[in-house]
């Protein structure tokens, strides 16, 4: 077996970072042995090379990282695992690639723009979870709300574009169906601008929630990764700042329409209840059904048994538009066509692409290095340096 040198500070720095413990770390690089390797048997005075491929499977950093004798620098500015132990989901490992991804590119922009004279910084002031979040959306809607949009994905796109005129980066993610392991979350702030989100195929009212959700969490400066689960949001004991995003993302989406809902009356049984009014104040905001749903029950306007009838009707409702999505895609398949067209591509902040154009323009980086950043071919390359 060929072996090699290596730093074995930076796998340590890893496995700490990625926040694995030694049994999870050994299960993931054991994976499709017959026998479990050991601490021991993969770190030796020399590395196996198939051990340290094995390990670059998991991080994805390239052979030559670990072979670096440098010592990896550790610091709370390199990545919210060292700023943050908990999280407000468990998060698997994809998710924490996912993380660490956007982490680097948030890093690598903040370079760019300063080598450009570029100004990333915060324009919005920072609110406290003391402060009402209803007043607050009510003020933040006024620099932040584009124009209302019917289609949701149309409306998401010009939420991103508002955003980015505020200096608030907004990526998002777009996982393929044929992933082994998906990310376990819906989106996340990392300080000081950045709000990532997963594409949400299914439902873009609720990567719309997600957004307004993580824009909380900006305006209070309070990191966080995490899943919007309603049921959870409704019935399980929340802190103070998810509450306070939670209210403030609704108001936010609801607009005018909040002081409809805060006239409907309680409800006992669902008979009493006209669920048209709830369909009507869905449509004319970007607010889904079950998020409504989900504010009466906290405002105690609805009750459990009629919220576990409604979810498990959209349940059914949602398992019947995958269905039709996945022979949709089978029989785009068949056809030739490439399934990631039907996935479609991220949405990208005209602020994130801006600031890689003035890169680029400035020297900073060279055509390559565009193209790879912004995901292009190089014959998508002109329209981007118009």
């Amino acid at each position: 077996m060929k072996t090699t040198t290596y730093n074995i500070d930076r796998i340590k720095h890893l496995i700490q970072q990625y926040q694995l413990d030694k049994e999870e770390f050994l299960q993931l690089v054991s994976e499709g042995l017959k026998n479990s390797l050991t601490w021991e048997t993969v770190f030796k005075e020399e590395i196996q090379i198939n051990h340290l491929k094995r390990i670059d499977k998991i991080f994805k950093k390239g052979l030559s990282y670990y072979l670096d004798p440098t010592p990896p620098v550790k610091s709370k500015d390199s990545s919210i695992f060292f700023r943050k132990e908990k999280f407000g989901t468990n998060l698997n490992l994809a998710a924490k690639k996912i993380v660490n991804h956007f982490e680097e590119l948030k890093i690598s922009l903040s370079g760019l723009a300063k080598l450009s004279d570029i100004n990333l910084e915060r324009k919005i002031s920072v609110f406290s979870s003391n402060d009402n979040p209803i007043s607050v959306a009510n003020k933040v809607r006024e620099l932040l709300m584009p124009r209302f949009k019917k289609d949701p994905k149309k409306f998401l796109n010009a939420l991103i574009d508002k955003f980015a005129e505020y200096n608030i980066l907004v990526f998002e993610y777009v996982e393929h169906p044929a992933l082994k392991e998906k990310t376990n979350i819906d989106g996340f702030f990392l300080q000081p601008n950045v709000i990532v989100l997963r594409r949400n195929q299914d439902y873009f009212k609720r990567e719309i929630f997600t957004l307004a959700h993580e824009l909380g969490h900006y305006l209070l400066n309070q990191e966080e990764v995490e899943s919007m689960d309603y049921d959870h949001m409704a019935f399980g004991k929340i802190n103070k700042i998810e509450a306070w995003c939670n209210n403030f993302a609704f108001a936010f989406l609801a607009g005018s329409e909040f002081i409809n809902l805060e006239k409907l009356p309680n409800l006992t049984t669902r008979n009493d209840y006209n669920f048209d009014e709830v369909k009507a104040i869905s449509d004319q905001t970007h607010l889904s059904f079950t998020a409504i749903l989900t504010y009466l029950v906290n405002k105690g306007k609805v009750g459990g048994a009629i919220y576990a009838k409604m979810r498990s009707n959209q349940e059914e409702e949602n398992q019947l538009r995958k269905e039709e999505e996945k022979k949709k895609r089978e029989l785009e398949k068949e056809m030739g066509k490439a399934s990631m067209a039907s996935i479609g591509k991220p949405i990208k902040s005209p602020l994130f692409v801006s600031t890689i154009q003035s890169a680029f323009f400035d020297g900073v980086i060279n055509e390559y290095e565009l193209c790879k950043t912004l995901n292009l071919k190089p014959n998508q390359l002109e329209k981007y340096l118009r």
